[in-house]
């Protein structure tokens, strides 16, 4: 089977799948208000939601190299705000809607105590996972956080060229 095989077999089942939700889309009596709300999506995730990652990942990313975090770390932070991040995007619609839910067992429980405890689980175990990283770099006689050395600005491996093999006089 070739490698482009299985693209095309998955290209062909999602545009398939575009193809029955457009269909329904347009068997509602007014489709508009749907049309309305994914490209209120859209605008909102490029508007507001893909900066405010990027922002995070940028701070993040600044502030591991300054204080010297190894990857396994940096990963551990990056995957506890986006499972944290996640949580709340699947969770903000249900709390900020305004009155009664059309059907009471849409919201039986109180969301918003639940959802911040759920948070701190993720903070919880994501703080535990960091403090194990660190205790098990410790174990193995190397410190997770390698200190910084000076970049000269070349690769360790590049050969020198002709004016650092020149004798000094």
């Amino acid at each position: 089977m070739p490698r482009s095989a299985p693209r095309y077999l998955l290209g062909g089942v999602g545009l398939l799948l575009v193809a029955v939700g457009v269909r329904q889309l347009f068997a509602l009596p007014d489709p508009w208000d749907v049309l309305v709300w994914l490209g209120g999506g859209l605008v909102l995730h490029d508007a507001v939601i893909a900066p405010l990652v990027l922002a995070v990942g940028l701070l993040l990313a600044a502030g591991a190299r300054a204080a010297r975090w190894s990857v396994g770390a940096r990963g551990l932070v990056r995957g506890a705000l986006l499972t944290g991040g996640a949580l709340v995007l699947v969770t903000l619609p249900l709390l900020l809607r305004p009155g009664a839910p059309p059907n009471p067992s849409a919201l039986p429980l109180p969301y918003g105590r639940n959802l911040l405890i759920v948070l701190g689980a993720v903070l919880v175990l994501a703080s535990a996972a960091l403090v194990g990283l660190v205790v098990a770099g410790r174990s193995r006689g190397s410190d997770p956080t390698p200190p910084r050395t000076e970049s000269t600005g070349r690769r360790k491996d590049a050969t020198p060229s002709r004016e650092d093999t020149t004798p000094q006089d």
